[in-house]
């Protein structure tokens, strides 16, 4: 989203010292300072050549291009600079861009990285609570289509505003403006175009009136009777800046306007109170019923670098005090471009919530929750400006993938009916029914797969989306509760409501045995097994919850085979199950395994056995050696 970053003031340029410049530096400096990113690049790359690199060289190589979305070039110097660097910032970028180009092993180690520099940062917990997001937002069944509008250009155009069959958006193709030095493109105008009968586009216009300016223009916003536009602008337009008194740079940011319809021409232009010259307020957008404003700020108070706010249009079509739409939707990156349908749906941009790289499509689910639109609307990059006719399923998106025209490109989506349900899991308590929070849940797919990994929240929920067809398997694990597991089979509904119960820990010691379900081997093996760790983990909690007992676990073969063979087997198969168990955090005395091979049998049925008594004979058993809680 190269072009996007135009309508944002930056409030810190590089997350290095200055004091790391220099005299050599100087000159790319000013570049940097002044957003001529493609100067500054090749200033820092002849240092680099001079063998003047370092570690603020490398990282205002990897800060200017990541400002005009080179991520191949961002991702190489992000890396350079990190080697010898612990920026958390910068580590959340360089993940960023490495996501941008699909390296999303590499991507996710680095998001490890950050949550460990910056452990209280929404993003940070997002991702840690759920790791394992990306096949939650891969594998939904796909809600829209996409299509890149004939209208544009190779240069940055974005943004769209519909009405009375007239498109609005933003561009930069106006060769009469001067070239803005971020990107050696013009200046951005508001133009509009004619959408005829057959869907087609006229040609593009500048918008007629008082609404483009030598400056900046952005979105634009209508109320419901079409007659004021609210828009996106520089406040250059009113003289407000703040200079440089180094670089003699003018900073500006970002206001909203209005302005009425007056014929096909625009005209009384007029700032609104929200705005103000220390920070920036833009991307209107009106609700359907024109009583509602919201927008994205970086003002004081706020949640992340921009977060989005509403605040109410009054009947003479002054303003009310802003309110910050809180941290559901809000987090400590960057929440952008906001879009209210018809229905009240709120649809935004975020590249702080969990998703495919850069900004991401959202909306706000009946739950509160932040949900991912999924592709194809999002991608490994930028997606934004999206907007959406309820009624008729067609809108548009903006995005900087590849295979456009050139930078910011338009597209149209239209709305498919796909078969989505969202799985809604409550864990409770099986004694007292009550929600159980902080539970670590894994969502696996039909083939083992982990999909998702969350923990419940308050209420004990947790939530995913999926495809009607796609079976599930969901299994709760929490210190003092005996781990669970249930099945979701599909379903058409567009949601599905389910219950996991978990047991405390204490009904699984029965008498002087921790009692498990079987633990399960592959054949002629002994390594442990997902399901065998997942039962086994039941072991490791109770002797968590009672530090005094001591186990003895014994594992028993069958009498097919070998008496010596199946006895070397078990014993292989205990010593595995005791170093499974020590690797969670359990001393190395309370615990000690033998293998009892066929010697042992649970039902004596010799050469006559079913298959079921060879299961039952083949088995763990977990002896409470001393520290048995009912004996205290």
């Amino acid at each position: 989203m190269k072009n996007i970053k135009i309508f944002i003031a930056l409030i810190v340029m590089s997350s290095l010292s200055a004091t790391a410049q220099n005299k050599a530096t100087e000159s790319a400096d000013k570049h940097f300072a002044k957003f001529e990113f493609v100067q500054a690049i090749a200033g820092y790359n002849k240092l680099v050549e001079n063998g003047e690199g370092d570690t603020y060289v490398y990282s205002q190589l990897g800060e200017a291009n990541y400002n005009i979305f080179n991520t191949v070039e961002s991702e190489r110097w992000y890396a350079k600079a990190l080697e010898t660097s612990e920026d958390a910032e910068m580590v959340y970028k360089y993940s960023q861009m490495l996501k941008a180009n699909e390296k999303y092993q590499e991507a996710n180690a680095q998001m490890e990285r950050f949550a460990q520099l910056k452990p209280r940062d929404d993003r940070a917990k997002a991702f840690k609570s759920n790791p394992d997001y990306l096949p939650s937002i891969l594998d939904k069944a796909k809600e829209y289509t996409i299509q890149n509008l004939e209208i544009n250009t190779e240069n940055s155009d974005f943004g769209g505003a519909v009405y009375n069959s007239q498109l609005y958006f933003t561009t930069a193709r106006n060769n009469a403006r001067r070239n803005y030095g971020w990107n050696d493109q013009p200046f951005l105008d508001v133009y509009v175009s004619n959408i005829l009968t057959d869907g087609t586009y006229q040609e593009a216009d500048p918008v007629k009136g008082d609404i483009n300016t030598k400056y900046h223009e952005g979105t634009v916003t209508f109320s419901p009777d079409g007659n004021t536009m609210y828009f996106a602008r520089e406040s250059f337009f009113e003289g407000e800046y703040e200079k440089d008194s180094i670089s003699n740079t003018k900073f500006s940011v970002l206001h909203i306007y209005k302005a009425n319809r007056d014929g096909d021409k625009w005209r009384n232009v007029e700032s609104l109170s929200l705005n103000n010259s220390s920070y920036n307020v833009n991307s209107p957008a009106l609700s359907a019923d024109g009583k509602t404003l919201y927008f994205q700020s970086d003002m004081p108070g706020g949640l992340g670098l921009f977060d989005l706010y509403k605040a109410p249009v009054n009947e003479d079509g002054t303003v009310g005090e802003p309110v910050n739409l809180g941290d559901k939707v809000n987090t400590e990156g960057n929440e952008k471009f906001p879009f209210s349908s018809s229905n009240g749906t709120l649809y935004f941009s975020s590249d702080g919530h969990l998703g495919l790289g850069g900004l991401d499509v959202f909306y706000m689910s009946e739950a509160g929750e932040a949900v991912n639109v999924g592709v194809p609307v999002n991608s490994n990059v930028d997606d934004f400006a999206f907007t959406v006719n309820e009624e008729t399923g067609e809108g548009f998106v903006s995005s900087n993938r590849s295979g456009g025209k050139g930078g910011d490109d338009i597209y149209a989506i239209k709305r498919l009916v796909p078969c989505n349900v969202n799985v809604i899991t409550t864990v409770v308590d099986n004694d007292t029914s009550n929600p159980l929070a902080g539970v670590s849940v894994k969502i696996r797919d039909a083939v083992g797969r982990v999909v998702s990994t969350q923990t419940s929240d308050a209420n004990g929920k947790v939530e995913y989306t999926v495809s009607c067809d796609k079976t599930l398997e969901i299994a709760g694990v929490l210190e003092g509760y005996e781990s669970n597991t249930i099945s979701f089979a599909g379903s058409k509904d567009k949601e599905a409501l389910l219950l996991l119960n978990l047991n405390p820990i204490d009904k699984i010691i029965v008498l002087d045995r921790v009692v498990l379900n079987p633990i399960l081997f592959d054949f002629d093996k002994s390594n442990i097994t997902q399901q065998g760790a997942f039962e086994l983990d039941k072991l490791v909690s109770v002797m968590k919850k009672y530090p005094n007992m001591i186990i003895l676990a014994e594992s028993h073969t069958d009498n097919r085979g070998p008496a010596s063979y199946n006895e070397r087997l078990s014993d292989r198969r205990a010593k595995s199950t005791v170093q499974y168990v020590i690797s969670k955090g359990i001393d190395t005395s309370r615990i000690s395994g033998v293998g009892k091979g066929e010697n042992e049998p649970k039902v004596d049925c010799k050469s006559n056995c079913t298959e079921a008594e060879h299961q039952t004979n083949r088995r763990s058993e977990f002896i409470i050696v001393s520290g048995n809680p009912s004996e205290e």
